[in-house]
């Protein structure tokens, strides 16, 4: 089946999807944790898996009885998270090269990310993708993470796509349930900090890959 046949935008997730930073997350809930005399919790990263970053500052705020407020939370993350994506992640193997393509193709592209719009943006900006996005929506801005599927219908609204006519990437399972709620095609991409869910993920999404490099010269994706 042709990945690509009948769509006119693909909608990123960026975290563990178009770019190479999950690990980064679980440094800094270290980091923050330990600076507070707090332990991190064992499935820490299940419980806020696919929460907008206002999410996960209540959840913190909530659950760990922290002074600070869920605004001044992510002011906080926002700063210890900022030099890591301006230099020290990297694109997934291929995406550029794939970015590329679609441009040449025509096919719009969009970022929907439970990240905040202040890390979103640097991030595109360090690595020089800002160009290939129409748009990027983050799920602060909608009110709702993921699996809900606002995030994704908003960056399809901005482009001015029907949701039938997208194809969202994923790594993570809240994300591809997001873009299978919002009426959308899916496609799992790996990650090495969701590869204990990856048999899932292939079988929740229409497509799987690897890496980008699998759709360059194609638009053959396994199903």
């Amino acid at each position: 089946m042709n990945l690509l046949r009948n769509i006119k935008a693909i909608l990123f997730d960026l975290d563990g999807t178009l770019v190479d930073s999950m690990g980064i997350w679980g440094d800094i809930d270290r980091e923050f944790m330990s600076e507070r005399g707090l332990a991190v919790p064992e499935n820490l990263q299940q419980q806020i898996e696919g929460l907008s970053m206002n999410e996960t500052a209540q959840f913190f705020k909530e659950t760990f009885h922290l002074k600070e407020s869920e605004e001044e939370l992510m002011q906080i993350w926002n700063q210890m998270a900022l030099e890591h994506y301006k230099h020290a992640i990297s694109l997934k193997p291929g995406a550029l090269a794939f970015l590329e393509d679609l441009k040449r193709r025509g096919i719009l592209c969009a970022i929907a990310s439970s990240n905040s719009p202040f890390l979103v943006e640097a991030c595109l900006k360090a690595h020089g993708i800002k160009k290939y996005m129409g748009t990027f929506v983050t799920a602060g801005e909608v009110g709702s993470g993921k699996p809900n599927p606002d995030v994704y219908l908003e960056a399809a609204k901005r482009l001015g796509v029907a949701p039938q006519d997208c194809l969202v990437f994923e790594d993570i399972l809240p994300g591809i349930m997001a873009g299978i709620n919002a009426g959308m095609k899916t496609c799992a991409v790996w990650d090495d900090y969701s590869s204990d869910v990856w048999e899932e993920k292939k079988e929740l999404a229409d497509y799987w890959i690897l890496d980008y490099n699998e759709l360059l010269g194609k638009t053959e994706a396994v199903l």
